[in-house]
């Protein structure tokens, strides 16, 4: 994101061999500069009010002035268009150009001129309740906080804010995003919590905001434990839902950050795709059903499938999907699939063992014992009939709305699903390696499409457990 006083803009870049580069064109139109390429040489001359810059095809540096420069790597060439790395702006452009040019790549954030973009980071302190939380704002800077519609909004004087952010929500705070205007703070609160108390502070040039979320009344009491109806082996159940119905939704946007995933011969990235058709369907959620919804990730950055995983189970969350995107060495595949765990022997055994409301796993020397917790790669065990039950809806779904291959429905066995406690599937969109299907799904109807059968899938599932009878 191009950040001045006076605009916000994307900055269109790609992504070669673990690369992030910006088509020279597009530097032109953003700043202003004339190019001239010298087909002789091998290279390109930028020229900004008198001064220049030469560029060679081969080498990873420019000669700026007659000054020398390393870049990451060298130009190249891409049809008619030379790419440069991103970090010939501010190691290159910003020596002849007459405002400040700053790359913040962990924030994605490419800052020109004179502009305030503070550090904030925020980090969840106690699950509580009461929830506490901590924002910290680098340099000082002037921020008030407001409460609107279930959401705490932090505003904070600055033209955008260059975020730390926690993976997830924990207790009764659900998220903590970067909001629409790039100098607001947005946390959304659960529906069981009451009115935050807020307190900010400004010492030593930092901007200290304390936050606690206490429980309402109601919840705090229904969250409380009668010893007398405490069900029977208790003790022996993994951790789930104690009532049917879906309260938290987990959606897991494929990729980010280096980790690219699928591109497309036209340049679309899964890692792009698997973040919008996400953001669509977390939209569609919170505003028809009213539900927590989480992000494993909200921004381009690479999250780990442990991490990943984490985030679903420590969200205590009722249901997950994976997005992704496939791909093919070959052109001609194409079209959606949906994934659910295959259970190994030993995971079989856990399902069927959780079946009975009673979990034990062999020991040596022979005989087995009860547990209460499972190794994190056999979580999914007991949710495995109802991983099931949501594919088949989801493909269901989805064949109503995109093309889907020839194996619209599988099982395999997968990191991520292994790890869920909860009901989990994983959904290839589409093969962007196929030309037509990387094209349908560059556009929003497709985009709109997909999120909309999912959508329907997850109204179809939550029927299908509130007609379940509780275990």
């Amino acid at each position: 994101m191009l950040v001045t006083r006076d605009a916000k803009r994307p900055v269109p870049t790609t992504t070669t061999n673990g690369r992030e580069l910006i088509a020279l064109d597009d530097i032109a139109t953003l700043f202003q500069v004339a190019v001239r390429e010298d087909a002789l040489a091998g290279g390109f001359t930028l020229s900004y009010r008198g001064r220049t810059i030469i560029v060679s095809g081969d080498q990873p540096m420019a000669s700026v002035e007659g000054r020398v420069v390393s870049l990451p790597s060298p130009a190249v060439r891409s049809g008619r268009r030379w790419l440069v790395p991103v970090e010939f702006l501010p190691r290159a452009l910003g020596l002849i150009y007459e405002q400040r040019i700053d790359l913040r790549r962990a924030s994605r954030l490419l800052l020109v001129g004179d502009v305030r973009v503070p550090r904030i980071s925020a980090r969840i302190d106690a699950p509580g309740p009461p929830t506490r939380a901590a924002i910290v704002v680098t340099p000082a800077s002037a921020a008030t906080v407001t409460s609107e519609n279930g959401r705490l909004v932090m505003r904070v004087e600055a033209d955008a804010l260059d975020p730390v952010l926690p993976l997830g929500g924990s207790g009764l705070i659900d998220s903590v995003r970067i909001g629409e205007s790039l100098n607001t703070l947005v946390m959304t609160l659960s529906r069981l919590a009451a009115p935050a108390r807020v307190t900010i502070t400004m010492p030593d040039n930092t901007t200290r905001v304390a936050i606690e979320v206490p429980a309402a009344p109601a919840a705090s009491e229904s969250r409380t434990p009668n010893p007398e109806t405490k069900p029977p082996n208790s003790e022996s159940r993994i951790p789930g839902p104690d009532t049917p119905g879906l309260q938290t939704i987990v959606i897991d946007p494929g990729h980010g950050g280096e980790e690219v995933g699928v591109r497309g011969p036209g340049g679309l990235e899964e890692k792009q795709l698997t973040l919008d058709v996400a953001r669509r369907l977390r939209s569609m959620l919170e505003s028809r059903l009213g539900v927590r919804v989480i992000l494993t990730r909200d921004d381009d950055r690479a999250v780990s499938v442990d991490d990943r995983a984490a985030a679903a189970n420590n969200g205590k969350a009722d249901l997950l999907v994976s997005l992704h995107a496939n791909g093919s060495l070959s052109a001609s595949p194409a079209g959606a699939e949906v994934f659910y765990e295959r259970l190994d022997r030993e995971g079989e055994a856990v399902r069927v063992s959780a079946a009975t409301g009673a979990i034990s796993l062999p020991v040596v020397g022979g005989g087995t014992r009860t547990i209460d917790v499972v190794p994190w790669d056999l979580a999914q065990a007991r949710h495995i009939d109802a991983s099931s039950m949501l594919a088949r809806v989801v493909e269901e779904e989805l064949r109503r709305a995109v093309p889907m291959s020839q194996r619209p429905l599988q099982q395999a066995p997968m990191r991520l699903l292994s790890a869920a406690n909860m009901p989990a599937v994983l959904v290839e969109m589409a093969y962007l390696t196929n030309r037509d299907q990387e094209k349908l799904a560059s556009g929003d109807e497709f985009r709109n499409s997909v999120a909309q059968a999912l959508f329907n899938a997850i109204v179809r599932f939550r029927g299908y457990l509130e007609e379940s009878p509780t275990p």
